[in-house]
């Protein structure tokens, strides 16, 4: 768990696609000279960063079970064992992180000083497939998704809800709303801060959608946003959308592609802004974590 420096041949080979992307539009968008870094290796299978008010970030190494807290001053440390097999997480405005766990397919929040509430399990008396990624609304209402993955620490083979579904908890309830039921697959998930437009990536069948959030937290106006999915998603506050998968694929908010941040993973699960001005992107790919320097500032997620 220490930060490893890429290759030479692995470096080059970033730069050439980083030099290809500037052409597109990256420009705006990195700073000068910016590239990928590792800042912290050595896990299993990394997931779900989300940064606190000072900018730290809190991601999970999913296999091993516990939940990770990388400080630019202090490196990486843990913040909690027995953590659910967290996935997906994100702070509220009160500093509770919540998270998708999905040991046993539930909605957590979690205090600082590591207490742990299960906020809701179940929908129409059976319980979640299994709760990937989560986006908190400016007044509190919660989206998560729940595809269907199999676990290997599931006693459970068969889907327990009849469709991969996208569902609401409104502020401060327990019970919960499913408010999209026409994706293959949902996965990723953000939101505008002014809580007014979510979007939803349906990696199942490539694509990722927008919707109108409505006063009483329904869904309307359901608009395809590009033709590619993704596992994590972020914002920055010009509107930008940020995709995992291959690397990073940025997004303006009318969906035309900026560009791809190549990442030396296979696959990149999720990601977040951190440090405190929230211009760094950090990044959850394989058994690492990343990050890499912007010229805007991102949405606190």
């Amino acid at each position: 768990m220490h930060s490893v420096k890429f290759n030479i041949a692995s470096a080059l080979a970033i730069t050439i696609l980083l030099s290809c992307s500037h052409r597109h539009g990256l420009d705006s968008l990195l700073q000068k000279g910016a590239r990928p870094e590792k800042v912290a290796g050595g896990f299993l299978f990394t997931e779900g960063p989300a940064s606190d008010i000072k900018g730290r970030v809190y991601f999970t190494d999913q296999p091993n079970n516990r939940i990770m807290i990388f400080d630019v001053e202090k490196g990486v440390s843990v913040f909690m064992d027995s953590a659910g097999r967290s996935n997906g997480m994100m702070f509220d405005c009160k500093g509770f992180l919540w998270s998708c766990a999905d040991e046993r397919n539930q909605i957590w929040r979690i205090s600082q000083d590591k207490k742990k509430e299960v906020i809701v399990g179940e929908y129409d008396a059976k319980v979640f497939n299994g709760p990937n990624d989560l986006w908190i609304c400016p007044d509190g209402g919660i989206y998560f998704t729940d595809p269907y993955y199999l676990r290997e620490w599931w006693d459970h083979k068969i889907m327990p809800q009849e469709v991969e579904g996208v569902y609401y908890l409104a502020p401060g309830s327990k019970t919960p709303v499913r408010v999209a039921d026409d994706l293959l697959k949902p996965n990723g998930i953000t939101g505008t801060p002014d809580g007014r437009i979510l979007y939803v990536a349906d990696i199942g069948e490539g694509k990722t959608w927008s919707y109108t959030i409505r006063a009483d937290g329904m869904l309307s106006d359901k608009k395809l946003f590009c033709t590619l999915g993704s596992d994590g998603m972020a914002i920055d506050t010009r509107g930008d959308i940020y995709l995992t998968g291959k690397g990073l694929t940025v997004f303006n908010s009318a969906g035309i592609e900026i560009g791809n941040i190549p990442i030396p993973e296979n696959w990149t699960t999720n990601v977040c802004f951190g440090d405190s001005d929230f211009q760094t992107l950090y990044i959850t790919a394989g058994g690492s974590l990343y990050r890499i320097r912007l010229r805007v500032t991102g949405i606190r997620g």
